[in-house]
């Protein structure tokens, strides 16, 4: 019996010897080709911007080359589940924006956040309020008097439902301002039917529309948030105009997220990890996100787990305010996601 024992006991510790020896000949032989990102919208918005921005650095710490293939649809859902699915080697990988966090509750899809694994809370892109160089809003306070007297009316486009300008639509309501919401395929598709006269206003990310405000196409009106843009001071935030916006403000309205299948290997995560971590370091990407104004999520939340708990929190506190405003398919509860604390 004690030999059996003994047998056993060493048959386990080779197994875990070559298990963890495993482990290292994959950590160190990965990457050994070419990467895939997918980034679930389409070109040319926030995610699209900061997520081939990040790519290309990405791609230099990795020594291999990081190729971003854009897969847009219902709201994010379509290209999440294309990463979701792929072969969970570590070679397809997603970076997206926050509708992740409310695929279920909007009937869109089953996944959430818990079907992968995060690598990096990237950045937080502001929201700000734009109009056309043209546009008779000369102030924030001549677009929400508008919509005021004309709920309804006043055309706004906004991403899809349960992504951020959903959000914004909605909060605006809840604060007695009725935008007539219209969807488009990405952020870029909503700044332009701006442009092009097909909608009065957007709720846009800074960095997808930054260089339309220094050319003066778009004008910047307010911003979606409790702290000014360092860039633009002297533009009003949304509680400045109106008070009891302030709540609602203090959320991340579109936190970009690093992120692959739960099922590829730890070895592996954590290379993608370390060379994330290098990749924010990059004086490019500082740069890049100074530039933009983007809030630095990687931060305020530094550890996997600090990341974990803050998806916990934002899909909490956004997935019953899109219920409580009648804009869901499905309860929160169904999902068991809990009522927000505070």
């Amino acid at each position: 019996m004690r030999k059996t024992m003994l047998l056993v006991g060493a048959m386990a510790m080779m197994v875990a010897s070559l298990f963890g020896q495993a482990r290292q000949e994959e950590k160190a032989s990965y990457p050994s080709g070419p990467i895939t990102m997918i980034i679930p919208y389409g070109a040319g918005g926030t995610a699209d911007v900061s997520g081939r921005q990040f790519a290309a650095l990405l791609s230099k710490q990795l020594g291999q080359g990081v190729t971003v293939v854009n897969q847009g649809g219902a709201s994010g859902s379509i290209g999440c589940k294309a990463a979701r699915d792929a072969q969970p080697d570590g070679y397809t990988v997603l970076f997206t924006a926050e509708s992740l966090g409310t695929q279920r509750v909007m009937g869109l899809s089953d996944m959430s956040y818990a079907d992968f694994a995060p690598i990096m809370a990237v950045v937080n892109d502001p929201k700000v309020i734009v109009v056309a160089k043209d546009s008779k809003y000369r102030t924030f306070q001549d677009l929400l008097d508008d919509m005021k007297a004309n709920p309804g009316k006043v055309k706004m486009s906004y991403t899809g439902p349960g992504g951020s300008g959903h959000v914004q639509g909605l909060i605006m309501e809840r604060l007695g301002f009725k935008p007539a919401m219209t969807a488009y395929k990405g952020g870029n598709d909503c700044f332009l039917a701006v442009l092009s006269g097909e909608v009065d206003f957007t709720n846009s990310n800074f960095a997808t529309v930054t260089g339309y405000i220094q050319s003066g196409d778009l004008r910047l009106l307010a911003v979606s948030s409790n702290h000014h843009l360092a860039a633009y001071p002297d533009v009003p935030i949304f509680e400045e105009v109106v008070p009891e916006a302030a709540p609602y403000m203090k959320n991340a309205f579109t936190p970009l997220n690093f992120l692959v299948s739960k099922d590829v290997p730890a070895a592996i995560q954590q290379v993608l990890r370390d060379a994330s971590l290098k990749v924010v370091q990059d004086p490019a990407w500082v740069s890049f996100a100074d530039k933009n104004c983007l809030e630095k999520l990687y931060e305020e939340y530094p550890t996997i787990d600090d990341i974990k708990r803050f998806y916990a929190s934002w899909e909490s506190q956004v997935s019953w305010m899109l219920f409580d405003a009648g804009a869901t398919k499905y309860s929160p509860e169904k999902f068991g996601i809990p009522k927000p604390q505070n």
